[in-house]
């Protein structure tokens, strides 16, 4: 990622964006593909989250009302979607979509960054918990094994 800064007969230069010139040949150009950037006019963000399973019904109703309140509370933003998504291994899952109506990458980032702290202040008064890996693990009692088994052949 950079910016073109020259293009010529056999070579493109680009300053990468930690500042070095990468030197491209233009025939290793032409075999991939190229993303502008510079042409972007607006940002699409989709982001998924996960919160645990213990989370009752009603408050996982209010999840898909809090994400779009707090997209819409920030300007340059066009809302698209919320949704549940998914039953995941350890999380209920929901995705979410959004516009930033701005291709520049600092101003996606403080808005992306004010839409989480919002998601998070409400889920906390919601008392909704984010999910992270967790596994439970039953542990039978080798006693009570045996009288199954006893129970089973009698």
């Amino acid at each position: 990622m950079g910016t073109v800064e020259n293009i010529g007969l056999k070579t493109t230069r680009v300053r990468s964006l930690s500042g070095e010139q990468i030197i491209f040949s233009n025939s290793d150009l032409l075999q991939g593909r190229i993303r502008n950037y510079g042409r972007m006019y607006e940002r699409r963000v989709a982001i998924k989250i996960g919160v645990i399973y213990q989370t009752p019904r009603e408050k996982l109703r209010k999840i898909p009302e809090i994400i779009r309140e707090a997209i819409q509370a920030q300007e340059q933003t066009r809302f698209d979607r919320s949704h549940f998504q998914s039953y995941g291994d350890f999380s209920l899952n929901f995705e979410y979509v959004y516009y930033i109506l701005s291709p520049d990458y600092n101003i996606y980032m403080d808005i992306n960054q004010e839409i989480n702290f919002t998601i998070h202040e409400e889920f906390e008064k919601e008392g909704i918990e984010f999910a992270y890996p967790t596994r439970t693990v039953f542990i039978q009692n080798p006693e009570e094994s045996n009288k199954i088994a006893e129970n089973d052949t009698n």
